[in-house]
Order: structure tokens, then sequence, then C-alpha cells
């Protein structure tokens, strides 16, 4: 009898240890995409800042590979003042949008920054 309950309690913590590994794993898989993901946002957000010119517009970019596909949208900023009150020209904003579909939904995320078109002009 002893024998027996010592099988069921040794049962009980082996179920309880392959829960904690396989929870341990599909957080691991998690941050890894996450990761990804950002990986991936910020090469692209850096491409487009390195344009010399950029150009109001919306553009759809597939990531080869995998199934996200990124979303680049650049628009003017109108009306912006430095803190002396002069108007700054040649703002844009640009938003850069990864979407994917994962766990039955999609699912997106996004980064943006702004920059003064004649950045890199001679």
């Amino acid at each position: 009898m002893e024998v027996v309950i010592a099988l069921g309690i040794f049962a009980i913590a082996c179920t309880g240890l392959v829960v904690a590994f396989h929870r341990m794993a599909e957080t691991a898989s998690l941050a890894q995409h996450e990761l990804r993901i950002t990986r991936i946002l910020e090469s692209a957000l850096a491409e487009q800042i390195s344009f010399p010119t950029l150009e109001e517009g919306t553009t759809q970019i597939p990531i080869e590979g995998t199934d996200i596909e990124l979303d680049v949208v650049i628009t003017p900023i109108e009306d912006l003042e430095n803190q002396d009150g002069q108007m700054l020209q040649e703002m844009y904003r640009i938003e850069i949008t990864a979407k994917w579909f994962a766990s039955g939904a999609w699912q997106s995320r996004s980064v943006e920054t702004w920059r003064y078109n004649l950045m890199y002009q001679p």
C-alpha cells in the first residue's frame, strides 16, 4: 500500500513538472516571437529613416518567409512649431505597423517617429 501511495505522489509531482516545463516553453516561444517582431519593426523604421527624401503615402511590405506584413504610412506634420514659435517645415511622421495572424486572431504592433525631410540633403 505504501508503494502505491508513493507512486501516486510521484505521479502528481511529475505531472506538475511537465505542466511547468510546457508553460516555460510556451513563454520562451512567445518571447522569441515578440523579439522577432520588434527587430523587424526596428529594421523597417531604420530603413525608412535612411531614405534621402520622404514621400507622403502608404506602402504595404510583406516579409518574405513569414506571415508578417508591414504597413508604412508617411504623413506630413502640419502646424508644428519649435519652442521659439517658428513654424517647422518639411516634417514627416513615419508609422510602421506589423500585422500577423496568431492564436486565432489578427495581431498588430506599431512604431513611429518624426523626421525632417531634408535631413540628408547636401
